[in-house]
């Protein structure tokens, strides 16, 4: 392998911060695409008649062709590097926006949710391996967080311009235009993107302190190392953790909050947009607040932050349903600063699966951890959808608070299964590491 001789600058340098800027460009955008439908969920139920758990499968199908896609991404970047996968990811999801921008059927919508899930699934992957191959591997923690907090952004763009537009617009105008700009972000990307700096000739991460070079992997090992890896309750506990922060916001902001705040509670869309808005805000604020409390406090994160988390959560939704009548405005905007802790929240399940896995299985561990948010929020988004069906409030004309309100009690047994199983594997956890004595078993009466 080529290398510079002696131990590489600190500094990046200009070209890795072009192709850091298109490629978190890029997230933006992914993002966008992923979130379409958060604010035009009623808009897509009129337009193909569909019914609330038919709506909520395009949010499903979404979902779980993106969690399914990681894998093969995984051993996909790995084998090409990130360049040719996110071009390839790009172009999926503007095939998938133009398909929704023509799909005359629920059907064809469907198969438009998966080329979107399948093309969004390689772009986060895509941009965090040319962090770890163009910056100094000291430098991956911020500019990871940091790739992740500019990448939310792309939830406000979903939530008010492209809201706007359809409106000013139409359906066909709307999601064209996103396609569009997939196709120019596809071509951005073949264009200005590399894998590794021209110095090397393969994906590594360079240490510029110690000269440590080691080779950057993404792909999960799917057979001893998934097993291993799930075997430890460390891995466990981020998998629960993951689990039951995060889903209650994904639900909300991806596909019922906006149907939630204007046709259940009788907001106007600006004043929704602003409370949506308001969840995106805070949780990116909080990320950096909550990553260094995690740091600070790594055998007290599980007590102190996770499951306070998933309590608050659970405490604005149980008084914004219990409310009489339509909630107060403050009312609603602190439902969406509860949720928004969810998502920062849900990382300090990575910092589980880091410190309890050793370095060749971190990518397992990580996907592990991952399958638990995605498994959680595939749940909720359907059974929010299917409560409101059998209560006959299905479609946008028939909707209610109250059949809202019976309908986000389905929540609840996700955060108490979760909230279980996080005491469980913690307890287990700290007993592993020495930090607590195992349990003493009952003996039988004959031997006492």
């Amino acid at each position: 392998m080529r290398s510079a001789p002696g131990i590489p600058s600190a500094d990046p340098g200009a070209r890795a911060w072009v192709i850091w800027s298109v490629a978190v460009a890029a997230y933006v955008l992914a993002v966008t695409n992923r979130s379409s439908l958060s604010a035009v969920g009623v808009d897509a139920a009129e337009r193909f008649e569909a019914d609330a758990a038919t709506l909520s499968m395009f949010a499903v199908v979404q979902l779980a062709v993106y969690g399914g896609m990681q894998i093969p991404v995984g051993v996909l970047l790995d084998r090409y590097g990130a360049r040719p996968i996110m071009t390839i990811g790009m172009v999926l999801m503007a095939l998938g926006q133009l398909v929704m921008a023509v799909s005359p059927s629920v059907g064809v919508a469907l198969l438009a949710r998966v080329l979107l899930g399948a093309g969004d699934a390689a772009i986060f992957p895509g941009a965090l391996r040319l962090v770890a191959t163009w910056f100094p591997a000291q430098r991956s923690p911020v500019m990871v967080q940091f790739t992740g907090i500019v990448g939310q952004t792309g939830q406000l763009i979903a939530l008010i311009p492209l809201a706007a537009l359809l409106h000013a617009t139409s359906w066909t105008i709307t999601f064209g235009s996103i396609a569009g700009l997939g196709i120019l972000f596809a071509i951005l990307v073949f264009l200005l993107i590399r894998n590794h700096p021209p110095d090397r000739d393969a994906d590594v991460s360079v240490d510029t302190d110690t000269g440590a070079i080691r080779v950057v992997t993404s792909s999960i090992d799917t057979g001893v190392g998934i097993r291993a890896s799930w075997a430890h309750p460390g891995t466990r506990l981020a998998f629960w953790s993951h689990f039951t922060t995060p889903f209650a916001g994904t639900a909300f902001v991806l596909l019922w909050g906006m149907p939630f705040l204007t046709a259940g509670e009788g907001r106007t869309v600006a004043e929704a947009a602003t409370i949506m808005s308001t969840y995106v805000l805070v949780g990116m604020a909080l990320g950096p607040v909550m990553g260094e409390l995690s740091r600070r406090i790594p055998h007290l994160r599980s007590r102190a932050l996770v499951l306070p988390a998933v309590a608050v959560q659970f405490v604005a939704w149980m008084v914004v349903i219990a409310y009489p009548g339509p909630a107060p405005l403050w009312l609603l905007f602190a439902l969406a600063v509860a949720l928004a802790m969810g998502g920062p929240a849900s990382m300090i399940a990575f910092d589980h699966a880091r410190t309890h896995n050793p370095r060749h299985r971190l990518s397992t561990a990580t996907g592990v951890t991952n399958a638990g948010g995605f498994l959680a929020a595939l749940i909720a988004i359907f059974m929010i959808g299917l409560a409101l069906d059998l209560q006959g409030a299905g479609t946008p004309a028939t909707y209610s608070l109250d059949a809202f309100r019976l309908a986000f009690l389905t929540q609840v047994p996700l955060w108490l299964i979760g909230g279980v199983f996080i005491v469980i594997e913690r307890k287990r956890t700290r007993i592993r590491l020495g930090m607590d004595p195992p349990r003493q078993r009952r003996r039988p009466r004959g031997d006492r």
